[in-house]
């Protein structure tokens, strides 16, 4: 399929569609009505092809979006260029994604989380604390995790929906993974009850922090 065109590629998403998917994902946010684990096995097919994924984003459609950072190359991206589709990335999904699946893996991905957690628009402001968690996680050298948790204490409980998740996850992470700051982050999360009664189905763990710290240093001490 290396001479595939986006006719062929939208025309193939449009015959996977399915409406209760769509009636689904709409309920968080997104509109796309692919199921995921097709669209994987369509990008498995595609293979690796930079042009047809740029091709694919301008389309402005979710599932095209989403299949674009499957079969792109996430190292070739410029700066500005991932800027760009970050600020355009209309849906969770494809937010999420482009976070993980391409800017984690770029060159500039340093540069951009410290552009992105400083902009004043929340949704971007979020993706520079999904890239911030990443760094508390796998190379935490260099951060102020004390300084994160000062931000966190006072900027979390009135926060938008998706800067106030990340920052959750910040917060998790860092108690999770730094045994010197666990203490702190349980108690940050237990007076600020971010949330708390957030509903999670049996056998998950529950993202109220305390609760996730808890039970992640639990598994670590377990194995």
């Amino acid at each position: 399929m290396a001479e595939t065109t986006v006719a062929e590629v939208i025309a193939e998403l449009t015959a996977l569609e399915d409406p209760k998917i769509r009636e689904v994902n709409e309920k968080h946010g997104d509109d796309h009505a692919v199921n995921l684990s097709k669209l994987r096995a369509l990008a498995k097919r595609l293979k690796t092809q930079q042009e047809l994924a740029r091709q694919l984003w301008e389309t402005d459609d979710t599932a095209a979006r989403l299949l674009a950072t499957l079969i792109c190359r996430p190292k070739v991206f410029e700066r500005d260029e991932l800027d760009l589709m970050l600020r355009e990335a209309r849906t969770p999904k494809v937010h999420d994604w482009l976070v993980n699946y391409v800017v984690k893996k770029n060159p500039h991905a340093e540069e951009l989380r410290l552009a992105w957690f400083a902009d004043p628009d929340p949704v971007v402001a979020s993706a520079g604390w999904e890239l911030t968690t990443e760094r508390v996680a796998k190379k935490p050298e260099g951060l102020d995790l004390a300084g994160l948790l000062d931000v966190i204490e006072a900027q979390m409980k009135d926060a938008p929906d998706r800067p106030q998740w990340a920052m959750n996850h910040c917060l998790a992470q860092i108690g999770i993974e730094h045994a010197e700051h666990r203490a702190r982050a349980i108690d940050i999360g237990e007076r600020l009850e971010v949330l708390k009664d957030y509903p999670t189905p049996p056998n998950c763990t529950s993202p109220f922090a305390p609760i996730w710290i808890t039970e992640m240093v639990r598994r670590q001490h377990g194995k």
